[in-house]
């Protein structure tokens, strides 16, 4: 679609078309008070967006008019690519210093998701397989909430506000149907209505601009702020085929882990192209390699790592009745655990290689916080009672984290638990609900009202009864056959 379009500078010329688009922008931007806010992700697009909006600014202040503030959000994972998120920390520091020295009233905020919705929370404490197009949990969390709720706290203490972002028509037709669409259903010029905001419209001042009409700006124009726009091009180049993550604002955003700079653990593609380019075009980031692998064994089929119940305990059938299989749940526990060695040894390969640049010699794949949550969850949530991750962060990774004691202590240690496991013999079933319902016993016996508990009992055994999975399937079947049979039998409904 790119090639097929004309340059939007064609009309009038480059500097024209930029001081007509300034001057129209400014204006919008005085009409009312309401505050804008820049998505920025350290792309191509987004660094065209916020170079016109500080321009914009200047113009303002150069005319001795009022200048309200102008806040700039940037969505970090904590599973971005580090090469661009480090580019990104870096820009927003400039940005930050450069904005107050020239006394523009540009503020920037790193947003991130809440400590419960990050991937490694997710996947390694809760047991999320990794996210698939049919079970894209991901972006949701990660994402759009945390701009979201930016975005929902400055509207409401202003009534209204504004997103300024770099989506294009010419990225992809999908892309030009939405901006029209939207723009059709917006209540004012200039504007469209924002996907999941009532108060918040969105501005996109870059929407008719070909990829080349963005390159050709950032080079033309320095970034007002200091960051270079070369090394920016330079780094495309490294990722061959390689385009930004835009602020992602809605689910039908595409995926970022094909061609696009996103999160380097993204197995909602085939092929991480821009990983895989930045490692194979460039010696000097070899060091990717240990990610770029991990993320490759997220993508391999993994029905064997999951447990055959769902989250909740039953067991759901697919496909035709003569030969219906199982659709696995949650990542088991030893598979959880070894997803959590994977990461630790990861990361360890990777500081290790002396192509690591300076800035990344203390690079953490995962944070102090997220493995916290993670031993929550596993502790009190799967009432895995043997406490195992202090003990595989001091393996894989030692003096690294520090554990303070929990809360609450369980009755069984891990010897305990070993004999416990020992007299259960090979009957994983009943290892796990003697395990189980002595924990909810434990968890209930010093309470004087114990209200719960025979609901927890009854979750137990509903998810743990079963002698094993072949006895789990067929009761399955048995029950689905049973409600066939049942439906068939009801009575249809007269009018």
């Amino acid at each position: 679609m790119e090639s097929k379009r004309k340059s939007f500078f064609n009309e009038i010329g480059f500097k024209p078309t930029i001081e007509k688009l300034v001057d129209l922008t400014a204006k919008l931007y005085l009409e009312d008070d309401n505050p804008w806010v820049v998505g920025y992700s350290g792309g191509k697009d987004s660094s065209a967006c916020l170079q016109l909006m500080w321009r914009v600014l200047e113009k303002i202040k150069s005319e001795n008019k009022p200048i309200k503030p102008l806040q700039v959000i940037t969505t970090d994972t904590l599973v971005e690519n580090p090469v661009v998120a480090t580019w990104v920390r870096t820009s927003l520091d400039l940005l930050r210093n450069k904005a107050k020295e020239k006394g523009l009233p540009i503020f920037p905020n790193l947003l991130t998701p809440n400590i419960e919705e990050t991937f490694w929370v997710n996947l390694i404490g809760k047991g999320y397989p990794a996210p698939n197009t049919k079970f894209r949990w991901c972006t949701e969390r990660m994402k759009i909430r945390p701009s979201d709720r930016f975005l929902r706290k400055i509207s409401s203490e202003s009534g209204e506000a504004v997103l300024v972002i770099g989506t294009r028509k010419a990225e992809s037709s999908n892309r030009a149907i939405s901006i029209t669409r939207f723009e059709k259903e917006a209540t004012r010029e200039n504007f469209s209505k924002h996907v999941n905001l009532m108060n918040v419209s969105s501005y996109l001042p870059i929407k008719d601009w070909t990829n080349d009409d963005v390159w050709l700006y950032l080079l033309q124009e320095p970034s007002p702020w200091g960051i270079n726009n070369k090394d920016l091009l330079s780094m495309y180049q490294g990722a061959t085929d390689g385009g930004e993550c835009p602020l992602v604002v809605d689910t039908s955003t595409p995926s970022c882990g094909d061609s696009r700079f996103g999160c380097w653990v993204c197995t909602l593609v085939k092929q991480d192209k821009s990983m895989s380019a930045m490692v194979q075009n460039d010696s000097e980031k070899s060091w990717m390699e240990p990610l770029l692998q991990l993320r490759n064994d997220l993508t391999i089929k993994d029905h064997d790592k999951r447990d055959f119940r769902r989250l909740k305990g039953h067991v759901q059938l697919m496909g035709p009745e003569d030969e219906e299989t199982t659709v696995p749940g949650p990542y088991t526990k030893t598979s959880r655990e070894e997803w959590l060695r994977k990461l630790l040894q990861a990361q360890n390969k990777i500081r290790s290689n002396n192509q690591l640049p300076k800035d990344l010699k203390k690079i953490q794949l995962i944070n102090q916080d997220e493995l916290d949550q993670i031993r929550k969850i596993w502790f009190y949530d799967k009432l895995e009672t043997d406490d195992i991750l202090p003990k595989i962060c001091e393996t894989e990774a030692k003096g690294e984290y520090n554990f303070e004691p929990l809360e609450d202590s369980h009755v069984f240690d891990h010897d305990i638990l070993k004999i416990l496991k020992e007299t259960c013999g090979d009957d994983e079933m009943i290892f796990e609900i003697a395990r189980s319902l002595l924990e909810v016993e434990r968890k209930h016996f010093k309470s004087n009202r114990r209200t719960g508990l025979f609901d927890e009992f009854e979750n137990i055994f509903r998810k743990s009864f079963y002698k094993d999975k072949t006895d789990a399937i067929e009761y399955a079947k048995q029950k689905k056959k049973i409600k066939n049979q049942a439906n068939k039998q009801l009575p249809l409904e007269t009018n």
